[in-house]
């Protein structure tokens, strides 16, 4: 699974950089992915352990507090 780039070098351009090398982009893009996999993961565990089937935003926020 991959998200495009381009939102992640808008992130570098938003963070103030005036270029970015592709390199980078695909870096920042792999880390978040795999961050966002690890809350997710996580997230579903709290979702399950409460009875429930859905991912809510609450179990989100609880694992990034």
């Amino acid at each position: 699974m991959s998200l495009p780039l381009a939102p992640f070098e808008r992130i570098v351009k938003k963070a103030g950089a005036k270029r970015v090398s592709a390199n980078a982009v695909e870096e920042l893009r792999d880390i978040i992915e795999e961050y966002g996999l690890e809350i997710a993961k996580k997230a579903w565990n709290i979702a399950q352990h409460s009875g429930r089937r859905t991912v809510q935003k609450k179990d989100i926020k609880f694992v990034v507090q």
